[in-house]
């Protein structure tokens, strides 16, 4: 089997990750394994891996918790792993951008079947087309690898804010109000307020100013309207 990223396994009762690890070595993975949400959190910021699998009920930090905080700068596979069969916490999990959901007890030809799935479904998603590319001067954005570089240097930025800069980058021009970025970006019912869209537009614009891209100048303020991505510099 070619070589891959290895899957971590969260899950803070030791035998269940005993039997996890087992299955997916047997299965040719490659295996890392973590006992608490927050460790988590720091591995699959600092690290590449193909899948997480990560168990809701733990006891520093719920997998929901987890998941929640991960989706802010990750889009890691995840995939929920719980001994509660309830539908409410199900949808829950997968708003929260876990990939999907596998209840205790469960058979190993599941599990296996479940994780080829969404790891097939990643590596479809990572097949790059010229339309998966936006570039501005020397700024090139990855719609499938969610990646900004700038002169070939990575910008490191947080989910929301690579969205917000690929809507502005794919409508060069179109003014948009604080309401159509929620709109877009957070979804209809997104329960926060405008604050959220300055605050990210704010980030963005030190981000890119960082690397040369006067960011006040590329994405403008219209005053008393919204916000646009504005070509002309000199303007």
């Amino acid at each position: 089997m070619m070589k891959r990223s290895p899957i971590l396994i969260v899950d803070d009762e030791s035998p269940m990750i005993e039997l996890l690890s087992l299955y997916l070595k047997q299965a040719g993975y490659e295996v890392k394994e973590c006992l608490s949400g927050k460790e988590a959190i720091s591995l699959i910021k600092n690290n590449d891996y193909l899948l997480v699998i990560l168990d809701i009920m733990m006891s520093d930090m719920g997998g929901f918790e987890v998941c929640r905080i991960v989706r802010e700068y990750s889009n890691v596979p995840i995939i929920m792993l719980t001994a509660r069969n309830q539908l409410n916490d199900k949808v829950f999990g997968l708003r929260l951008g876990a990939d999907d959901y596998i209840t205790k007890p469960f058979e190993k030809e599941e599990l296996l079947a479940r994780i080829e799935v969404v790891v097939r479904r990643e590596m479809q998603n990572n097949l790059v087309t010229d339309k998966d590319i936006i570039t501005f001067e020397n700024l090139v954005l990855n719609k499938v690898s969610h990646q900004v570089f700038v002169s070939e240097v990575e910008l490191d930025l947080t989910p929301k804010e690579f969205a917000i800069l690929q809507l502005f980058l794919m409508n060069k021009g179109r003014v948009f109000s604080r309401d159509d970025v929620l709109s877009f970006i957070w979804g209809h019912d997104f329960l926060g307020d405008y604050r959220t869209v300055d605050t990210h537009i704010k980030n963005l614009r030190e981000k890119l100013s960082s690397v040369g891209i006067p960011g006040q100048k590329v994405i403008k303020t219209v005053w008393g309207v919204g916000y646009k991505f504005n070509e002309d510099k000199t303007q």
